[in-house]
């Protein structure tokens, strides 16, 4: 057994706190970044904080561009309209607008689809799912740049789940809304859409109402153990997509923080680092809250990151380590330790608040839990209820992350950061700088994008 010894880990595994906070968050109206929602899930998370006995609890506020969702349609030469929320939602960060034009089938739409291929005027329809054997996953907003860029006047991103309801996920630019209006669409709305565009050529409608005004989230964190140089973050995201509950993504990462930070407390006499819990603002539309962190903070205090995101789908703990390796061991004895498995990844995963933290060099990972090959799930859609939550799941994954972070925060226990140069080059050789580079969210060099509170503040994004 770990190092939290028998009562901690029986407390943990009777506890209910975790499951009721969650259920505190999904009875908001939403927690979309920006809304009032969201702040009002801070408020919770600091509340919780702050009943636990932790210290330098703060909320810290932060501009971002906003977006408020209205009603959308999709139409096919006036037949068979789609315009309810179940088969269609916008994407956040659309723009409003109405286009008509062609509609065409693009596939998996990943990079080589677009290749040679004119849509000046047309409609894309492109499909959540990339192949297995493509060798990495084509992001959504990549879809989308590669439909804008080839002169498409719309998007329309199809769920390849059955049943899974129409995905949403944010298209926007860094400062304000994308370049064409985006939907997601159901399975079942897209196979019918699909049929029309393999019977002939179609027209087709896409009407987007939305808001896009300037908004502000903010960030929750508090600190347990020593006061040490260093810190080991232990961090996930508030906020959520308004088309479900946001249960798993990311109500759980907001229930495991404030329970790994609880038990911590009990142990907090054996931490030898001081641990941070953060909960991140709007990480679904840029992760801002993780980038305002990096650009206002020493990063050479931090020892490393370990972020959770998209964790309520198992017990099935999965950590990906972009390469560093001491952190992949700490969770290997952890596996050890409580004899149950853990799936160890060095891959990189761009897409969560570990990434502004990871493309600067810090040493850091993402935990999640594996659900078969059935991708995001619920996830993104109205489907993402706490119904699909079990228990037992939280649970079993808080004992095994606070086991790990105690372990990252062991003092001789080295982690140390990379030149930001080594992950850059990881992340060609693995792929991924096409499609970032596509969405304009490559961070290094003269293609890296510009964030509005950098300037100034020590430790700039790589490359700049």
């Amino acid at each position: 057994m770990g190092t939290l010894g028998d009562q901690v880990v029986g407390d943990a595994y009777t506890s209910t706190r975790g499951f009721r906070l969650i259920e505190s968050l999904v009875d908001l109206e939403h927690r979309l970044p920006g809304s009032d929602g969201e702040a009002a899930a801070a408020e919770l998370v600091a509340e919780r904080f702050e009943a636990t006995g932790l210290e330098d609890v703060s909320l810290t506020e932060f501009p971002i561009p906003g977006w408020e969702r209205g009603e959308v349609s999709v139409s096919v030469d006036g037949r068979g309209g789609f315009d309810g929320p179940h088969e269609v939602v916008g994407l956040p960060g659309t723009p409003a607008g109405t286009v008509s034009g062609e509609l065409v089938d693009m596939g998996y739409a990943v990079p080589e689809d677009f290749e040679g291929v004119d849509l000046e005027g047309k409609l894309v329809m492109a499909s959540s799912l990339t192949p297995e054997e493509y060798g990495r996953w084509v992001h959504r907003g990549e879809k989308y740049a590669y439909a804008a860029e080839s002169g498409a006047v719309g998007f329309l991103f199809v769920n390849h789940i059955d049943g899974s309801l129409p995905p949403t996920g944010d298209v926007g630019d860094r400062t304000g809304p994308g370049p064409i209006p985006a939907v997601g669409v159901s399975a079942e709305a897209g196979a019918k859409l699909k049929r029309y565009c393999e019977t002939e050529s179609q027209e087709a409608t896409l009407s987007v109402d939305c808001l896009n005004p300037p908004a502000t989230s903010r960030n929750v964190e508090a600190t347990v153990g020593p006061d040490t140089d260093e810190e080991v973050l232990f961090t996930a995201h508030v906020d959520a997509h308004d088309v479900g509950d946001g249960a798993n993504d990311n109500g759980v990462g907001c229930a495991l923080v404030t329970e790994v930070g609880r038990l911590l407390k009990r142990v907090e006499d054996d931490l030898e680092t001081r641990v941070r819990l953060v909960t991140f603002g709007a990480e679904e539309t840029g992760l801002y809250g993780a980038y305002y962190w990096t650009h206002t903070h020493d990063l050479d205090r931090v020892k490393c990151v370990l972020n959770v995101d998209g964790a309520g789908y198992s017990r099935d703990l999965s950590v990906h380590t972009h390469g560093f390796d001491a952190i992949g061991e700490a969770f290997e004895e952890v596996a050890d330790d409580y004899e149950v498995p853990i799936d160890v990844r060095s891959d990189i995963r761009p897409h969560s608040d570990h990434w502004p933290f990871v493309q600067r060099g810090v040493a850091g990972a993402q935990g999640r839990t594996l659900a078969g090959d059935s991708g995001r799930g619920w996830g993104h859609t109205h489907g993402d209820t706490l119904d699909k939550l079990d228990v037992r799941d939280l649970r079993e994954i808080t004992v095994l992350l606070t086991e790990g972070v105690v372990k990252l925060a062991e003092r001789d226990r080295s982690i140390e950061s990379v030149d930001p140069e080594e992950i850059r080059e990881t992340t060609v050789e693995q792929r991924f700088d096409v499609g970032m580079k596509a969405t304009g969210s490559w961070p290094w060099g003269e293609e890296s994008r510009a964030w509005p509170w950098r300037d100034g503040v020590r430790g700039s994004p790589a490359g700049d």
